[in-house]
């Protein structure tokens, strides 16, 4: 016996192909035979409706196509024989007509058979049963009375029905009856109290049973439950049992939990594997006890069990052999515990292992195997038939072997085709399935249609088919393109069935495939496409957006997909089709709602499909609006200060409610104007507000969210407050006075919310501070204050303000001080003395007035000072009066801003709110010396080869005597680089200095200061250019005028600012001078003088120093500077006295335009032809042409060069508009000063000397060199003079 098992074995184990047997495909394959094989068939218990025709479903295919024959109870059933019976035509299927006969009586095992001539196929055992649901059976059912706090149970017990009725509790108005942890119903349907309560009594507890087969509900009689507790039953039972009480034991206590179901400690349940298990523990007590549930001998299967009824009932779907074991219910109160074990036993009906027997299609001469394999609890049996006849009756077949659930075929021959059944069964039920065994001979063909294109997204898997049939089964190969080699690799799978599976398909894997099937009787090949396309991606994705109604919204959806591809947009809602409307607007990649409505809210999703696949993403839209007002305004709860408002909230239009707004109306004080009274938050519909007597309140709610508030809410009805003495009393009472004997009482008189009651009016009280005396007191209406007369001069008073009413009187109020009027003080400040610490600062000493000479508050000291003249006879003599003021108790302060060398006079007073008081004596003290300015101006004067004049005019401000003058000068090159320092002391008496031996055509930069005993001070500077030349030269640097004298005044504010001047610098003007002041945020301002418009100041930082050169400066303006502090933002600024600066034009130097090569080209072709007429002109002046030099004087007074006109040889006019001038002859620029040239070379150098002449017939004459000195230089130092030839020369020569 074991060696023909492992001989078995070993023929199992060669047999490799047996997997990959086939069927007959006969659609596409009609001419090749096949034996039977059912196709379709009723189930095995079949339960049908009485009123409907009966349908026994029978189908199946072969070739030739089947007969079909029933059997009903195991004989034959002969279908003609019954009129009521018909079999539907190419089928097996019966109907049975029952409108003639009763559907029972066709109750039965029916099984159908299918035959052709090569096999018989069966059915398995079709059970016909019919549903029934039949009535309650009629009983009479009393009145349950129960004593309040006992378990019931009432009995449902329904009829039998099939299949078993769906049961279910509910009241006389179809209502289900609620249930809970302590009322359930348990799964035979009957209804379960835990303990009775006196709301459990009613007449109409009614069990339904649905039975879902017919869809037929019946209904048992109503059941009526009276609770009554103890004392009630008493009284009911005494009438009718002679007043004797029924019960006489005590009412009902609380007890621990014991089961109703089930009974006892433990019981057991068989269930079937894969079906439900339900388990139910049902449990009585006081309190209702809770119920959990445990598994003994495992974990509880938390993915298929869940708990129904209140955790009374454990269920779990799809019964494996793991869920056998012990399971513990346990039901607890606070009075104990109880517990029962449910032993589960896990069986099974006959399943499958690996699924049911395969057909085989077989070559003569081939081996195969037919397999049964099942499993069961117990386990079960295996039969074999062939063709419906138990295989041991069945032909004997030496090809064929029987081996308990297997059949061996060996070396099968033509004519053993045939169906095979197995059937496996145990006591819970059985599995039968038909599979045949086909001998054919056929060659290989590939059913697979020709040149099929496959198409497949790129990453994605790839399939392509080769269905195949042959006999012997073929062998499949496949290849690409070449055919270089086989696809049997990676990334290629080739499954059994002939697929060719690419897991992750490629660009690179596109191409052409050939499929080859093979076996013993030829090949046969087909060739079919595979095309790999990009996939389909939506780039930008639709956004969550929230809209406020009435606006519109955009979702945008760009997609990429492959080219060759058709790609269809849709657009969803919420899942479904958008709606039809005309504000939904579809374009190419985006979708458009106009004039949004609530109605819009939802998930939209945009989807692009192709042939292929597609891509889809959803964004929600939320529409938001301002919340509706709220509604259902109700007054409850009132008190005499307070009331309870409640509102309904209106729809917050899916912006949740932040908060609400109560506000109110007094329709008794302020008519018509809503104040706001309080908030809640917007989670609260209720609001407890605290309210003043005598009101007459009308209130209204509004709602806000993140839109905004709500329109308000209708108004609540009136609710009034009654009377009552004020709650408080006025505020902020103060005492002052306006008269030196008088004192004015102040307060801030209540609303009329805050009045309590009519008749408001204040009782005003007052006393003496420092003396022991009774409150005067005064009542007053209608008034904020109260003057009282006659009072001493400032003296501190004690003060009361009570507010009163018809109801009574405030509380207690508050004493508050205030002072009777000031009057001026009487006493000046003695023991004045002053010390002076440099030139520009003094310090002033005095001691306090004492303070009941002040006679007020005291605000501080005043410090009047003047300037009487000036040391120095030359600086003007004039008056100015200036404040200091110090507030508070102080006893010195500084005097800044002084002028060096000066007498000044000052005095002293104290004041106070009233004003000053009397003047100190007047002092003097003197300033010493200081250091002086920069000179007033400096001027060249007298240019010639190699010598300068310099003039100049002392310093405006000197602030000591001038004790000399301090000349540097140095050359300049052309590279604008300094050379070295030559230094000149001059006398205090001088103005002026000429500077021999300096070098011809060079310019020179000259500064120049004064000094005093104190030191030097700034300087001025100057440039020159030592040639000749017919005009004077001038500053190149602003000229500082100091600022125009004010007119004496009483007394002027003091600045923190002194010394101010101004200088002129390389770089602009030089803004110098002293502060003292405690800010620390200074800087400079500037404005253009006279301009037009309300123009701005410009400022300029000075970081801390005090100086500071202003740049940028446009060039011919005058400009405004002033200094200003700046302190804290409630602080006065503080200024500086206006200086007058003027900034004349500066002339451009000529390298700034001379390196410029197409300047230098242009210059030296008018050079050139300047040249050629010169020459010509002499020729004709020498041959006797007069040159009108007096006319040509009178005639050009215009001092700009003018060039030669062609016809006389003399100049015309010529100007140019740009800021550099360079072609004005030998004049020097708008600002007076001389520019070195480029050139040394001029026609002067090669002249005799500077001083000769030409005579009118073309000789040389001194007039036309000369120069003019006495212009004024505001004028331009320019000569009135014709150019002369020579000067024009030189001019050119400057430039080329």
């Amino acid at each position: 016996m074991m060696e023909r098992r492992m001989d078995t074995a070993l023929l199992v184990l060669l047999m490799g192909h047996l997997a990959a047997a086939l069927e007959v495909p006969l659609d596409l394959l009609e001419e090749l035979p096949q034996p039977p094989t059912i196709t379709q068939q009723s189930p095995k218990d079949y339960i049908i409706d009485p009123r409907e025709n009966i349908v026994i479903h029978c189908d199946a295919k072969g070739k030739p196509h089947p007969s079909f024959s029933w059997t009903r109870n195991g004989t034959h059933f002969d279908i003609d024989e019954d009129v009521n019976v018909v079999m539907r035509p190419h089928s097996g299927t019966l109907v049975v007509d029952i409108s003639r006969e009763k559907a029972d009586h066709y109750e039965g095992v029916y099984q159908c058979t299918a035959r052709n001539k090569h096999g018989t196929a069966v059915s398995h055992n079709i059970v016909i049963r019919q549903s029934r649901s039949p009535l309650w059976s009629k009983e009479r059912i009393k009145q349950i009375v129960v004593q309040e706090g006992v378990s019931l149970v009432l009995p449902c017990r329904p009829p039998a029905g099939l299949p078993p009725p769906i049961i279910f509790w509910m009241d006389n108005n179809f209502q289900r009856l609620p249930q809970s942890s302590r009322v359930s119903q348990s799964l035979n349907g009957d209804l379960y109290f835990s303990n009775v309560l006196r709301e459990d009594s009613r007449n109409d507890y009614i069990c339904y049973a649905r039975f879902p087969h017919t869809q037929t509900i019946q209904q048992k009689q109503p059941i009526t439950v009276k609770v009554l507790n103890l004392e009630a039953i008493n009284d009911t039972m005494a009438a009718f049992y002679n007043e004797t009480d029924l019960f006489s034991e005590d009412p009902v206590d609380e007890r621990k939990p014991t089961f109703l179901i089930p009974s006892g400690s433990s019981s057991s349940h068989t269930v079937l594997r894969g079906q439900v298990l339900e388990m139910e523990c049902i449990a009585e007590g006081l309190p209702t006890p809770e119920i959990s549930w445990i598994k003994l001998s495992g974990d509880l299967p938390t993915q298929r069990m869940s708990y129904l009824y209140y955790q009374k009932n454990l269920r779990i779907v799809n019964v494996s052999a793991s869920d056998a074991g012990d399971y513990r219910c346990s039901a607890k109160n606070m009075l104990g515990s109880v517990h029962h074990t449910i032993h589960v036993s896990v069986k099974a009906s006959p399943y499958w292992i690996g699924g049911a027997p395969r057909n085989l299609v077989l070559a003569p001469g081939e081996n195969g195997v037919l397999t049964c394999r099942a499993s069961g609890t117990p386990k079960p049996s295996i039969t074999w038939a062939m063709n419906g006849i138990p295989i041991a009756n069945s032909p004997k077949d030496l090809s064929r072997k029987v081996e308990e659930d297997t059949i061996i075929f060996t070396d099968i021959q033509m004519g053993s085709s045939a169906v095979y059944q197995c059937n496996v069964s145990n006591d819970h039920g059985y599995l039968m399935a038909n599979a045949f065994v086909n001998v054919l001979s056929e060659p290989p063909r590939v059913l697979t249609p020709a040149n099929k294109v496959y198409q497949v997204i790129k990453n994605h898997r790839a399939r392509i088919d080769c269905a195949f049939f042959g006999s012997p089964i073929p062998k499949i190969t496949w290849f690409k393109d070449s055919r270089s080699s086989t696809l049997d690799g990676d990334p290629y799978i080739q499954h059994d069935n002939g697929t060719l599976e690419i897991h992750t398909a490629q660009a690179r894997n596109s191409g052409k495939y050939t499929c080859a099937a093979r076996n013993m009787l030829g090949i046969y090949e087909n060739h079919v496409y595979l095309e790999v396309k990009e996939p389909t991606r939506i780039l930008k994705q639709p956004e969550y957006k929230v809209v406020q109604r009435g606006r519109s919204v955009v979702f945008e959806c760009k997609v990429k997909h492959d080219p060759t591809l058709v790609p269809t947009m849709t657009w969803l809602k919420d899942d479904g089709e958008l709606p039809d409307d005309e504000r939904l607007i579809v374009d190419s990649d985006s979708l458009t709602i106009t004039d949004v409505t609530e109605s819009d809210g939802g998930v939209y999703t945009c989807i692009m499909n192709t042939t292929l696949d597609h891509d889809s993403a959803s964004a929600e839209l939320t529409v938001v609006e301002r919340p509706d007002p709220p509604t259902d305004l109700e007054l409850t709860d009132q008190k005499k200060r307070s009331v309870q408002l409640t509102w309904t909230p209106g729809d917050e239009h899916n912006s949740p409610i932040q908060k609400f707004l109560i506000q109110y109306d007094d329709s008794l004080h302020h008519r018509g104007h809503w104040h706001n009274l309080t908030e809640v938050p917007g989670t609260r519909t209720t609001a407890h507000l605290k309210l003043s007597p005598y009101v007459h309140y009308t209130f209204r709610v509004l709602a806000l969210n993140a839109m905004g508030f709500s329109r308000p809410s209708f108004p609540s009805r009136m609710f009034k407050t009654e009377a009552a003495a004020p709650d408080e009393n006025p505020k902020d009472v103060e005492g002052f006075g306006t008269e030196h004997d008088n004192l004015v009482i102040s307060w801030k008189p209540l609303t009329g919310l805050q009045s309590n009651g009519p008749g408001l009016r204040y009782r005003v009280m007052w006393r003496q501070k420092a003396v022991e005396s009774d409150w005067t007191t005064v009542t007053v209406s209608n008034n904020s204050r109260f003057v009282v007369s006659g009072t001493p001069t400032f003296v501190p008073y004690e003060l009361k303000v009570q507010a009163v009413n018809d109801h009574g009187v405030g509380p207690e109020p508050a004493i508050a001080r205030g002072y009777s009027g000031e009057d001026l003080p009487v006493a000046a400040p003695e023991n004045v003395q002053v010390v002076v610490l440099n030139s520009t600062l003094a310090e002033v000493h005095w001691d306090p007035v004492p303070h009941k000479l002040i006679r007020g508050h005291l605000k501080g000291y005043k410090v009047y000072y003047w300037k009487e003249r000036s040391l120095h006879k030359h600086n003007p003599y004039h008056m100015e009066k200036l404040i200091l003021m110090f507030s508070g108790n102080h006893s010195h302060g500084m005097v800044p801003g002084l002028h060096p060398f000066s007498v000044y006079s000052f005095n002293v007073r104290v004041y106070n709110g009233k004003g000053e008081g009397p003047v100190s004596p007047t002092q003097q003290f003197d300033t010493p010396e200081g250091v002086p300015g920069a000179p007033t101006s400096l001027i060249v004067t007298n240019s010639n080869l190699d010598t300068l004049t310099l003039e100049w005019s002392p310093p405006h401000d000197r602030k000591g005597r001038i004790t000399g003058y301090t000349l540097k000068y140095q050359p300049v090159n052309n590279s604008n680089e300094l050379g070295p320092v030559e230094e000149l002391a001059l006398l205090a008496n001088e103005t002026s200095v000429t500077l021999p031996n300096l070098k011809y055509s060079t310019r020179y930069k000259f500064y120049l200061n004064a000094k005093t005993v104190r030191g030097a001070g700034p300087a001025i500077s100057q440039e020159a250019v030592t040639i000749v030349d017919e005009g004077s030269t001038q500053s190149s640097h602003p000229l500082a005028q100091p600022p125009p004298h004010r007119l004496p005044d009483e007394a002027l504010p003091v600045s923190p600012f002194g010394n101010v001047s101004s200088s002129v610098g390389e770089d602009g003007p030089l803004i110098s001078w002293e502060y003292w002041g405690p800010e620390k945020n200074v800087y400079v301002e500037y404005m253009v003088e006279n301009s037009e418009g309300e123009q701005e100041w410009q400022k300029e930082p000075v970081n801390g120093s005090q100086n500071v050169v202003l740049k940028g400066l446009k060039g011919g303006l005058s400009y405004r500077v002033r200094l200003v502090a700046k302190g804290h933002h409630d602080q006065p600024l503080h200024h500086s006295e206006e200086l007058l600066v003027t900034v004349p034009a500066v002339a451009s130097r000529q390298v700034d335009i001379a390196t410029q090569g197409w300047f230098i080209g242009l210059m030296c072709a008018i050079a050139l032809l300047i040249l050629i007429l010169l020459i010509i002109c002499f020729i004709q002046r020498n041959k006797g042409g007069k040159y009108p030099v007096k006319e040509k004087e009178d005639a050009h007074t215009d001092p700009e060069f003018q060039p030669m006109k062609e016809d006389d040889c003399t100049f015309g006019e010529y100007s140019d508009n740009e800021d550099h001038k360079p072609l004005k002859g030998s004049r020097t620029p708008s600002n007076g000063t001389v520019k070195r040239d480029d050139s040394d070379d001029s026609l002067v150098d090669y002249g005799e000397g500077g001083d000769g002449q030409f005579n009118e017939d073309g000789s040389f004459i001194g007039q036309y060199s000369g120069k003019s000195g006495s212009r004024d230089t505001a004028e331009g130092h320019e000569s009135s003079e014709a150019p002369s030839p020579i000067n024009t020369m030189n001019s050119l020569n400057s430039f080329v």
